[in-house]
């Protein structure tokens, strides 16, 4: 069973979604460093959620519209307001390839707050993750322990997004870097404020 679980994570985790989308996005406008970091930060909110799952936040996002939305809104706010800032943060110049150098504290923090106020996520985790438990043995525990290792994996394959997007952010800047930087932020902006609007005009339960 577990090694069905990971060719099913695998499968998931490799297939482009939002998050592999914001994270090519912040590489295109940042660099890899930054590319990285929000890995990071994605996998740290990814894993809040799954531990969320375990401990029956899904159950309560299934169950209450209002808890659902609140979460929901203010995820899609924080997505729009990242998009703003793209926008207003000027390319430095002096850093390498025409890309402002990234503050990657701080883009850690974005992609953790970006994963983890996505409560579809954590119903995602308590849809997913219960197919493969043992009825013997503790359910929040194995759901714990099986999140963690789908947000490995995931984390994995972001990584892989990273390097490809990296590598093609120096070949574009290789030949006009302050358009590239320019084109750059104007597409990470474009792509957060898009993960907003589509996060805000999404059903306020899966159904």
């Amino acid at each position: 069973m577990f090694v069905a679980f990971l060719l099913a994570s695998l499968v998931l985790a490799v297939t482009p979604g939002p998050g592999v989308a914001y994270i090519v996005a912040r590489t295109l406008a940042q660099g890899r460093a930054a590319g990285l970091a929000s890995v990071m930060g994605v996998a740290a909110g990814n894993l809040g959620n799954a531990l969320g799952a375990s401990l029956g936040l899904a159950a309560l996002f299934a169950v209450s519209a209002a808890a659902f939305e609140i979460v929901k809104w203010a995820g899609a706010a924080y997505l729009v307001w990242l998009g703003v800032q793209a926008l207003r943060r000027p390319p430095a110049d002096a850093a390498p390839a025409g890309i402002a150098p990234p503050r990657l504290a701080r883009t850690l923090r974005d992609g953790f707050v970006v994963a983890l106020l996505n409560p579809k996520t954590a119903l995602f985790f308590a849809a997913f993750l219960p197919q493969f438990i043992e009825p013997s043995a503790g359910a929040a525990q194995q759901v714990a322990a099986l999140g963690a290792v789908f947000v490995l994996i995931a984390a994995i394959t972001d990584t892989g997004y990273v390097l490809l997007a990296g590598a093609a952010a120096r070949s574009l800047a290789g030949r006009n870097a302050r358009r590239s930087a320019r084109l750059g932020r104007w597409a990470a902006a474009a792509t957060f404020v898009g993960l907003g609007l589509y996060t805000a005009a999404t059903a306020s339960r899966p159904r």
